[in-house]
């Protein structure tokens, strides 16, 4: 069993996209415990220790990281499952897509995400982008206990 606190959740089916993501985070010292999930599934299964996560014993994420475009379920329709329960519902979520569509930015704020943001094709503007948003929202915000 893994008693360990996670910080944040992502929720990323881009395997280099996930791993820029985990090598930033680490090199910033931004967050020590990271769980990666491959699309909106097995994040779900994840929040509500369903399925292969079922023995899962560490509490709630701090954050969210979440892709909106993955096969099998995407981050919209776990978004949406997510605020309307009240396990997860004050659980901070950040939209991180490559996607500049106004429906996905419209559909995400109108779902309750906290933060949209469009990942940067460039390594190092996708880095800087994701310490920036980090250290937002693992040190600087505050959140209910």
């Amino acid at each position: 069993m893994n008693l360990r606190q996670v910080e944040i959740l992502l929720v990323e089916d881009s395997k280099a996209d996930a791993e820029m993501t985990l090598r930033t985070l680490s090199k910033h010292g931004i967050a020590n415990h990271v769980d990666w999930v491959r699309d909106g599934v097995q994040a779900l299964e994840w929040l509500f220790r369903e399925g292969e996560y079922a023995g899962r014993d560490n509490g709630d994420p701090r954050l969210v990281l979440l892709d909106i475009k993955m096969p099998r379920m995407d981050g919209l329709q776990v978004l949406e499952r997510m605020k309307r329960d009240p396990r997860t519902q004050r659980i901070p979520v950040v939209m991180m897509t490559s996607s500049r569509e106004e429906f996905d930015l419209l559909a995400s704020y109108t779902l309750g995400v906290n933060s949209f943001i469009v990942k940067p094709v460039d390594f190092d503007a996708f880095a800087s982008t994701i310490a920036q948003v980090g250290m937002y929202w693992m040190i600087a915000n505050e959140v209910p206990d």
